[in-house]
């Protein structure tokens, strides 16, 4: 019997186990898991050590090696996370529908847990902390499949979640961690129908596109973000310069950063050196349509394919449109259905362009940097999903719950 067929059944019956356990219960075992970090904070460092070595010798690019990289400051933040979620509401057991039937019969519709979760990710150690505190928070099971570049940690993380489970009511097998993390385990993972009920991937358009693509089991899909910013005919500059700054720049890796900038003709012909100049003085490369390119000989012509990346890096493509409609058939061709920006003080355009771009989340004059799930009050959040079955947008509690109907009666049969 293979490892993950193994962990599948243990998950399974630890889900079953899970079922009825307190929101007091829930919380002593995540207070407990936030203890134990700390307690075990010199350990963790040294083991993530050794992942930060193994990624030199493979030349992981910086960036990577500091999403894998554990501080004491970062696990200090992890442990706090985990008390933050303490403090938010419990989701199971909210009842969100009563139907008071004429033959006297009660029907009550409320949360329950999913049942096993499979979260499959890359790099991010803090990510095996978020999938398993979310998913007890809200009484699930967790399968967990990080990657090789973070396997050393992971483990260790996995050992004082278990540690600190030991020492609660809810079962240590709540939370399993694939130790392989080959190929092969994965695809396995993604047709490990009898014992997962969804499979959550995390990561780069890659390995999303794989468990969409290969995966049997039912897939809560957390989208790559190629996000668009249009400015509009009547935007303020310097509310549109302090915007695209920070939605390029505060922090270029993430997928709520913008990658595309779309401009009106008439507020380009007016501001658009001025910004295009900013741009190019704070590092981000250009990559222009031949009106921006003309104009500005610093940017590099965009091609087809520049305007469908996800960069992920201080790199920005920028097109100009003649008005609010182009600017939406843009976003709908190349966008990711992530999140996306207009600047404007123009009412009927704005609301043109937030019903009409298909994106989980649409702003009028702010940051796509805000679509996260402690900047909308979820606390720590499974993902950002960018489809519309069960789940759009910031993953919190509510999104790990299915609902269930709870039927009263007095002895009544239906003529």
């Amino acid at each position: 019997m293979s490892e993950v067929i193994v962990k599948g059944k243990a998950a399974k019956a630890a889900s079953y186990k899970m079922s009825g356990k307190t929101t007091e219960e829930k919380n002593e075992a995540l207070a407990k898991i936030a203890d134990q970090l700390l307690a075990d904070k010199d350990y963790l460092i040294s083991e993530n050590a050794k992942d930060l070595e193994q990624g030199k010798k493979n030349g992981l690019p910086d960036s990577t090696l500091d999403r894998i990289m554990l501080n004491e400051k970062r696990i200090e933040d992890m442990s706090a996370a985990i008390r933050l979620l303490i403090d938010l509401k419990d989701p199971v057991g909210e009842s969100l529908e009563t139907i008071e039937k004429e033959n006297g019969l009660l029907i009550k519709k409320n949360r329950v847990p999913i049942g096993v979760i499979g979260m499959i990710y890359e790099a991010r150690p803090n990510v095996t902390i978020d999938a398993a505190t979310l998913s007890l928070k809200t009484g699930n099971a967790v399968i967990l499949r990080g990657s090789s570049s973070a396997s050393y940690s992971n483990q260790a993380l996995v050992g004082s979640i278990h540690k600190a489970l030991a020492q609660t009511s809810l079962p240590v097998d709540a939370v399993q961690l694939m130790e392989d993390t080959s190929r092969e385990t994965a695809k396995e993972l993604f047709h490990l129908n009898e014992y997962l009920d969804v499979l959550i991937p995390r990561g780069g358009k890659s390995l999303i596109d794989t468990v969409v693509r290969e995966s049997t089991v039912p897939v809560l899909e957390t989208g790559a973000g190629n996000c668009h910013i249009f400015i509009d005919e009547s935007a303020d500059y310097e509310m549109t310069e302090n915007i695209v700054i920070n939605g390029k720049t505060q922090r270029p890796s993430v997928c709520n950063a913008i990658e595309s900038l779309l401009i009106h003709e008439s507020w380009f012909t007016k501001n658009g050196m001025d910004l295009l100049a900013v741009l190019h003085g704070k590092g981000i490369e250009l990559y222009g349509d031949r009106t921006v390119c003309t104009a500005f000989p610093e940017a590099k012509q965009a091609t087809e394919e520049d305007w469908a990346t996800e960069y992920l890096a201080l790199k920005l493509s920028v097109k100009i449109v003649k008005d609010v409609t182009e600017a939406v058939e843009h976003i709908n061709q190349y966008g990711t259905n992530h999140s996306e920006a207009i600047i404007t003080t123009n009412e009927e355009n704005a609301a043109i362009f937030l019903n009409g771009v298909d994106a989980a989340a649409v702003y009028h004059n702010a940051s796509t940097r805000f679509t996260d799930g402690f900047e909308f009050g979820y606390g720590a959040e499974i993902g950002i999903s960018t489809q519309k079955l069960h789940a759009r947008g910031p993953m919190g509690l509510p999104a790990l719950t299915s609902t269930k109907y709870f039927i009263y009666g007095q002895g009544q049969i239906r003529g």
